[in-house]
C-alpha cells in the first residue's frame, strides 16, 4: 500500500493533465487563464492546503484563479469545529447502521470518497473480500474459485458462459454457486461504450468545448441558453480519483449541452458549443 499526500495527488494531476493534453510547462504558463485544470490544482492554488515554501508561482496563480476565492493563511485556523457525534448519527440515519471510528473519520476527511464507497458497497456487497485479479478483471470461463465471507462462510463459485447482449446492453451471467446453477443479467459497461458514439469537437472552432481528457461526467453547471463568461466553470469531469473543472474557452452564450451527468467521454468529445 502506497500513502498518497494533498501535494503528490496535485503534482501527479497536473503531470497527468499536461501529458494527457500534450502541453510542455511553457505552454501551461501561457495558456494559463483558459486551460481547465484539475480541481485539486485549482484548489492548491486557492490555498486550501497551505502555502508552500517561497510562495505561490506568479503571474501563474492569479491567471488560474481569475476572480476564485482564496484561502489566506493556515487552512486549518479557519476551519470550523465538527461535532462528531451529529456526523455520526446523520451516517447511521442515511445507511442503516452507526459508522465505525475508522468510518466516521473517513467521511469527515472525505465526505464525497465515502458516500461513493458506500452507495457501490449496497450496490455490489463486500467485495473487499475478492482477490485483486477477479475484482479487477473478472474470471474466465470454466475458471473456479472461492470467496470467504466470513470465517467459516466460503462460497464456492465458477463461471460457466456468458449471454448475448440484449436492447438494454445486459448479458446473462451463467454460473455454479455451491453446486447449483444460477445465472444473473449483467450491465456490460464496455459494450454500451462503444454503443453510444459521442461527437468531437472540431480542432480549431473556439466556441467547440472539448473534453480534456477520458472521465465521467460529475456535474453540468449550464443548460442550453446560459451566457458565460471566459473561466466560467461548464461541467465536472472525473477520472482515476481526480476531477476537473471544464471552463469556458471563450465568453457567449450556450447554444447546445453535448453532455450529462454519469456519460463517460473520450478526449477531445464535445461537451457544449458556445456562439
Amino acid at each position: 500500500m502506497s500513502t498518497v499526500t494533498p501535494t503528490s495527488k496535485v503534482v501527479g494531476d497536473l503531470a497527468q493533465f499536461m501529458v494527457q493534453n500534450g502541453l510542455s510547462r511553457e505552454e501551461v504558463e501561457a495558456r494559463a487563464d483558459e486551460l481547465s485544470f484539475p480541481l485539486s490544482v485549482v484548489e492548491f492554488l486557492q490555498g486550501h492546503i497551505g502555502v508552500p515554501p517561497g510562495g505561490f508561482p506568479e503571474p501563474f496563480r492569479s491567471k488560474v484563479l481569475k476572480d476564485l476565492p482564496r484561502v489566506e493563511g493556515r487552512p486549518g485556523a479557519s476551519l470550523p469545529p465538527l461535532d462528531f457525534e451529529a456526523l455520526g448519527r446523520e451516517l447511521g440515519a442515511r445507511h442503516g447502521a452507526p459508522p465505525s471510528p475508522e468510518e466516521l473519520l473517513s467521511a469527515a476527511l472525505y465526505p464525497k470518497v465515502y458516500d461513493e464507497f458506500r452507495s457501490f458497497r449496497s450496490t455490489f456487497g463486500p467485495v473487499a473480500c475478492l482477490g485483486t485479479r477477479l475484482f479487477l478483471e473478472g474470471p474466465t470461463i470454466a475458471e473456479e474459485f472461492e470467496v470467504e465471507l466470513e470465517r467459516g462462510k466460503t462460497l464456492h463459485i465458477k463461471a460457466l458462459a456468458l449471454g448475448d447482449l440484449n436492447a438494454a446492453g445486459q448479458r446473462e451471467v451463467f454460473f455454479e454457486l455451491n453446486g447449483q446453477l444460477r445465472s444473473i443479467l449483467v450491465r456490460d459497461t464496455q459494450a454500451l461504450k462503444e454503443m453510444h458514439v459521442h461527437p468531437k469537437a472540431e480542432k480549431g472552432a473556439k466556441g467547440q468545448v472539448g473534453a480534456p481528457m477520458p472521465g465521467e461526467v460529475v456535474e453540468v453547471r449550464v443548460k442550453e441558453g446560459t451566457t458565460v463568461a471566459k473561466g466560467d466553470p461548464l461541467c465536472v469531469l472525473s477520472a482515476m480519483k481526480m476531477e476537473t473543472v471544464v471552463t469556458a474557452p471563450v465568453g457567449g452564450k450556450v447554444t447546445k449541452v453535448h453532455v450529462r451527468p454519469g456519460l463517460s467521454l473520450e478526449g477531445e468529445d464535445l461537451i457544449a458549443v458556445i456562439e
